[in-house]
């Protein structure tokens, strides 16, 4: 007598893939960026798995911006595509 079914009851490709998110945000010695902490918590609250990415160093934040063409951070980006910071991931959130 076979347990087991013939095939597996779920494959891999039954269940949605996980959302995911990429945030660049500062974390200096003496500042956290209250910004990237905001971001970082609503991709969470959305359900979003983050890749989170801290710039260390003024250095960092300042290659970060010129290599992105941006002038501020947090960034965020979503399937490949920057959606920006705090404020513009609240709008493209509430979508």
């Amino acid at each position: 007598m076979n347990l087991w079914p013939a095939a597996p009851l779920f494959l891999e490709t039954d269940m949605p893939a996980a959302k995911t998110a990429e945030l660049y945000r500062m974390v200096l010695p003496d500042h956290t960026c209250p910004f990237g902490l905001r971001a970082k918590q609503m991709l969470e609250d959305a359900g979003y798995e983050v890749h989170d990415t801290v710039l260390s160093s003024r250095a960092e934040v300042d290659a970060f911006e010129e290599t992105h063409g941006v002038e501020t951070t947090p960034q965020v980006f979503i399937d490949g595509e920057r959606v920006g910071g705090s404020d513009d991931l609240a709008r493209y959130l509430s979508r």
